[in-house]
């Protein structure tokens, strides 16, 4: 009963899976939106911001569940599987924290209100710094993304990206086609956009579809009655991925296979 009735993903620790369990560093650089949402700036850096010598970065936007210092772990593991990928080339991660360690109504609600100080931090970075972004989402963390599209969009910023990615993304199949809610922004967008789906995602292939009536597109991906907008990639990672948790992961993750689409090698 509290799986349909909104308790939603929480029962996806009965499923097992975690990142890892790695740890990060202190110097793990975090941008975060936890209780600031209503300050006039609402983001917040920690960790270490010299960057120097590096050509673009990422941007690693989490999902449901995560408190501070798991948001910052995931930022760290997604940041060693690039290392596992491209050595000394890979580009830093950037973690992005927001208060998703809530139920799932409320955390959806929070991700639609990221969209704002999301895009504002975006388009700061790409006025200021300058060095491409290229944006992973894991989760519901695609939700805070499509919705921070759809405002980049609004804004005529759709500049801000080098690329944004898609991992277990929980969001409906459809919002991301043409006529979705997000497919006119992932259509505007001056970069492309890569959905990394596996049929093996048993949290969104049964949970997030028990608790949201609908199918999410980080499981099956684009269905084929829909069109998918200018610049969208259906990426099939099922021989790659067992579970919710490792997209990310190094070793068992699907790295490998993301930085030669995304074309960060």
């Amino acid at each position: 009963m509290g799986l349909l009735g909104g308790g939603g993903l929480y029962a996806a620790n009965e499923l097992g899976g975690d990142f890892g369990g790695y740890e990060a560093p202190e110097t793990q650089p975090v941008v975060s939106t936890r209780g600031r949402l209503d300050e006039s700036d609402p983001t917040e850096r920690s960790g270490s911001w010299a960057f120097d010598g590096a050509d673009r970065v990422v941007l690693y936007v989490h999902g449901l569940g995560a408190d501070a210092a798991s948001a910052r772990d995931q930022a760290y593991t997604a940041g060693l599987a690039l290392d596992e990928s491209l050595g000394a080339d890979a580009p830093p991660v950037i973690g992005y924290s927001w208060a998703s360690d809530v139920d799932w109504g409320p955390a959806k609600r929070t991700a639609e209100a990221n969209a704002v100080p999301l895009a504002d931090w975006l388009t700061a970075w790409a006025d200021a710094d300058g060095r491409p972004v290229h944006l992973f989402a894991h989760s519901l963390g695609a939700r805070v993304t499509g919705e921070a599209l759809r405002e980049l969009d609004d804004r005529g910023r759709t500049d801000a990206l080098a690329s944004a990615s898609l991992f277990g993304g929980a969001v409906p199949d459809e919002s991301v086609g043409r006529d979705g809610r997000y497919g006119p922004a992932i259509g505007a967008l001056d970069a492309p956009l890569y959905n990394f789906h596996s049929r093996n995602d048993r949290v969104l292939g049964w949970v997030y579809r028990a608790s949201d009536r609908t199918r999410a597109v980080g499981h099956g991906g684009l269905p084929d009655a829909a069109t998918a907008p200018d610049g969208y990639a259906n990426v099939d990672v099922t021989d790659l991925i067992a579970d919710h948790y490792s997209y990310i992961e190094p070793e068992e993750g699907c790295m490998p296979r993301a930085v030669g689409r995304i074309g960060l090698e």
